[in-house]
């Protein structure tokens, strides 16, 4: 650790008298004697300090202040004899570095690979943008190194420099040598020829021509002096090696950490000691560490620019400095009072790159700023390019900011990603601004937008789903960013709507649903705005909004209306895929909303239009979907042969549909859908096998509509049906998390309701039986009815088990007439036996019986062996309790010999250890 010879006098002091009060006037008296200093001076000193000790991480505590008063040493303190002065030349080194006031953190991996390039390479130079610390990484290599080096390792500033011509002559003065020949250099490499010394070049960039001549003359003339140099652009040098320095990193985004999973991240690192540093009481909290976390990130890992707004809190705090810098505060002039002019503020760093530019490279990265993320050579070339600046120009402006520091590329995939970090591109929008050109480079990079989602539609057909989306997924920032400008004041509602109605798939198939209906219902009030507008654009435009709204405002008035107006344009226009489109949206709200007859009537008319058409792919969809209207009908026999002959003729790349909402993998949820008639038709083992094969299948293919599917319509009822309660904890789990990431707030309250219903069955009924209460409740707001009968019979079982008798005849008296209203049946055995059991435990056992039976003679003219066994159980026991053994397991026995798999699920255990129980015992 090298202090100052002030900040080892302070530090003298108060270790001299560790643990007691040392006041301000005493250490100034002492660091100062006979000298008139402010206070001020002092608080430099003691916050120099305490960033060499190492304050602020977590059990590093040193000079505690004692407010008005003075200073004292906290850290224990052992004496000790002091250590042998070694006479070895490695301690009299020669130096001129000067005192390091700060502690390097997070770059001990950065070192390590310095230290090991320098016994590798002559030349090596340290390359990042402004504020990034290469000039603090390159101090402490060198300091690491200096006993390597005989002569010495010597410090070159170059950065008060404004005359290229004084790079020499400030080497020369930074050696302690003087000449004064013409030919400085020719007598500076005679001089250095012999030597053993490293000389770090640092700020190089506004000079780079002359430093890099100069460093290269002494690589060539000494072959013992190495040069580290910093810069934010490679020197270009045949002997150089570059090392870019990387940003401090952070946790990353949508993680929620912990303060000390958050502390293992050195970005949060630097913010803690430095918040410490400027507020003393600062310590990171659990619910802080998130907040602590997205500012890091939103500085890019910058470490001036964490250092800057770390210094802001003692004045707004974790929370107001988040929200200040969310809406574009700058961080002004609280740096280091030590610091050069440069890094006093960040704009002061990107001032000093941004004068270093051509005129046509600060044009580009105007231009450029417009992106919101990152962005393509080809994307840059049509946005950039204008006026006396083409699509070439172009590319070695990118080429040469990227050498700047001021972009950077991810080379990792086959098309190369460059992007503005956040600071520089803040700092570039408003020198777009200022400079009048930011409404053209906006329509500039909409129109790119359209003209991109145009050829994404396209490719659409020939492409599989993950592979279009692996392509068009890293455009969405940049697709919201130009719809956000089209629909402004200022920008092209036109445009607008072109871009909605292109944006709609990517949307949807991302899960971005609310980002969908935004767009759509932005692009529709325009067009509403303009009496002669494209029927087109609206057809197209209220299918994307229908196919949205029944997941964030459910199945109701408003999703009706949206998939009814479309249908009506569709057929006006004889666009024959927008109407079937329109009468498959009309077929999903109806199911959706428990009314399971009237979807067959529109899954019957997308048959025949298919049918129609000659169209054998949309034929296999409507069966489909036909299928699933009748499984909610009751009707499982005719449900599972439509499935299977579906499945056996499905080919996914060849069956695909180009519309939001719609592009699900149909061969992965036609499986779904079939382990739901598979386990009502007795087949547990089956089901299970089907069901964890697509949700397997939905999991690697990574569409987050299929994924939801399967676990909200198959996975989750399953695991909680044959009582795998870990299972649906589980996976109860993951849709939670999809569905509140994504919007799908119809599923996030069918998670719910699943949740509490697994609380109920573990070991935690008291918990779970409130929460379930609550979870209908907002299933109910929801419009959401297709699961409704299947939860409120759980509901009403819950309900039995608590000793609620007469709330659970009222919730399984509803299931009851939402069976009846809307022919939702495919449940109502299992309501039904509920009902049967709420009339046992009030004590009216003959209409117990006969809510059995009915329950039992549903299941049967259903085919829902699983159901009727449910029913039979309970009767045998009814049978039980009032002494027919026998027959109670003879009627048992006579069901539970049907199945000839599932045994290890819940309710077959269950009926092998009634039938145990009733069957005689030998004598």
């Amino acid at each position: 650790m090298r202090l100052g010879n002030r900040s080892l006098e302070i530090l003298t002091t108060l270790v001299e008298r560790s643990g007691e009060l040392v006041t301000k006037a005493e250490l100034m008296a002492r660091v100062w004697p006979d000298v008139v200093v402010e206070e001020a001076n002092l608080r430099v000193q003691i916050t120099a300090l305490r960033k060499a000790l190492g304050e602020g991480r977590p059990g590093h505590r040193y000079v505690a202040s004692v407010t008005g008063r003075g200073y004292c040493f906290v850290a224990p303190v052992e004496p000790c004899e002091p250590a042998p002065v070694a006479q070895s030349s490695a301690v009299q080194r020669m130096h001129n570095l000067p005192p390091s006031l700060i502690r390097t953190i997070g770059r001990a991996d950065s070192l390590g690979a310095l230290l090991r390039q320098l016994r590798q390479y002559r030349l090596v130079s340290i390359v990042g943008p402004g504020g990034i610390g290469k000039t603090t990484v390159a101090l402490a290599a060198a300091d690491a190194l200096m006993s390597a080096y005989d002569d010495g390792v010597w410090f070159v500033d170059l950065a008060p420099l404004r005359d290229p011509q004084l790079v020499p002559a400030t080497l020369t003065s930074a050696l302690g040598l003087e000449i004064r020949s013409r030919d400085v250099i020719e007598r500076l490499t005679n001089h250095l020829r012999d030597k053993r010394l490293l000389i770090l070049l640092d700020n190089c960039e506004h000079v780079i021509g002359a430093a890099a001549a100069v460093a290269e003359q002494i690589a060539t003339s000494a072959p013992n002096v190495d040069i580290l140099a910093t810069s934010r652009e490679p020197l270009r040098l045949r002997q150089e090696h570059v090392h870019r320095l990387l940003p401090l990193a952070s946790p990353p985004r949508r993680s929620d950490p912990t303060a000390a999973e958050a502390l293992s991240f050195p970005a949060v690192q630097l913010f803690v000691e430095r918040a410490t540093a400027s507020r003393e009481d600062f310590e990171l909290s659990d619910a802080e560490a998130p907040i602590v976390s997205d500012i890091c990130r939103k500085l890019d890992g910058i470490a001036l620019a964490i250092e800057l707004a770390a210094a802001r809190t003692d004045a707004f705090g974790i929370h107001q400095l988040a929200a200040l810098l969310n809406d574009g505060f700058r961080l002004g002039n609280q740096g280091r009072r030590t610091a050069p002019a440069r890094q006093q503020t960040l704009a002061a760093t990107l001032d000093w790159s941004y004068r270093l530019l051509s005129e046509d490279e600060r044009i580009i990265l105007r231009r450029l700023s417009v992106f919101t993320g990152d962005f393509t050579l080809e994307s840059a070339c049509a946005v950039a390019a204008g006026g006396h600046i083409a699509g070439p120009e172009v590319v070695g402006g990118v080429s040469n900011l990227m050498a700047k520091s001021l972009i950077s590329a991810d080379v990792s995939d086959v098309a190369v990603r460059y992007r503005l970090l956040d600071t520089t591109r803040a700092y570039a929008i408003e020198k777009l601004r200022d400079s009048g050109e930011a409404p053209l480079a906006s329509r500039a990079h909409a129109e790119f937008y359209r003209d991109l989602l145009d050829r994404a539609r396209a490719e659409w057909a020939r492409r599989s789903t993950d592979e279009w989306l692996a392509i068009y997924r890293q455009e969405v920032d940049n697709i919201r960013s130009a719809l956000d400008w089209a629909f402004s004041a200022g920008g092209d509602p036109a445009i607008g709507v072109s871009l909605s109605v292109a944006a709609a798939i990517l949307l949807f198939d991302l899960g971005q649903i609310y980002a969908c209906v935004a767009s759509a219902e932005r692009a529709l009030d325009a067009i509403e705005a303009d009496p002669g507008h494209d029927l087109h654009s609206e057809m197209r435009l209220r299918s994307a909004l229908g196919a949205a709204l029944v997941y964030t405002r459910g199945p109701g008035e408003a999703t009706d209306a949206a998939w009814l107006r479309a249908l009506e344009l569709a057929t006006e226009l004889g666009e024959s895929d927008y109407e079937a489109r329109a009468l498959w949206g009309l077929w999903n709200a109806r199911l959706y909303g428990g009314s399971p007859r009237i979807a067959l009537g529109f899954a019957e008319r997308f048959c025949d239009l298919a049918a129609k058409r000659g169209d054998t792919a949309k034929l296999l969809m409507g069966q489909r979907i036909t299928a699933i209207s009748k499984h909610y009908l009751g009707e499982q026999a005719e449900a599972k042969q439509i499935l299977e002959y579906m499945l056996s003729r499905y080919e996914r790349d060849l069956h695909r549909w180009h519309t939001a909402g719609f592009r699900v993998d149909h061969r992965i949820v036609g499986r779904a859908n079939l382990a739901r008639v598979l386990w009502l038709q007795g087949a547990p083992d089956q089901a299970l096998s089907m069901s964890q094969g697509s949700l397997a299948d939905a999991q690697a293919l990574g569409h987050v509509m299929t994924l939801q599917y399967v676990l909200s319509e198959t996975a989750i009822p399953l695991a909680l049906l044959v009582g795998d309660l870990d299972a649906a904890g589980r996976l109860t789990a993951l849709l939670l998390d999809l569905a509140t990431k994504h919007g799908f707030f119809i599923w996030e309250a069918c998670g719910r309701c699943f949740e509490a219903i697994r609380l109920v069955r573990s070991t935690n009924p008291g918990t779970g039986l409130p929460l379930l209460r609550a979870a209908v409740a907002k299933l109910r707001h929801t419009g959401f009815e297709a699961h409704i009968t299947l939860i409120l019979s759980m509901l009403a079982e819950a309900m039995c088990d608590a000793g609620e008798i007469e709330e659970g005849l009222v919730a399984v008296d509803e299931g009851l007439a939402r069976c009846a209203a809307h022919e939702d049946r495919w449940c109502i055995s299992e309501l039904l036996r509920v009902k049967g059991r709420l009339a046992w435990a009030k004590g009216s056992i003959a209409t117990a019986e006969e809510n059995f039976r009915e329950a039992s003679a549903w299941a049967r003219r259903q085919g829902a062996l699983s159901w009727e066994l449910r029913a039979v159980t309970c009767l045998a026991q009814l049978r039980h309790q009032s002494g027919k053994a026998a027959e109670a397991c003879e009627l048992l026995s006579s069901v539970y010999d049907r199945f000839t798999e599932g045994y290890d699920t819940s309710d077959l255990r269950t009926a092998g250890a009634w039938i145990g129980t009733l069957r005689p015992q030998p004598d």
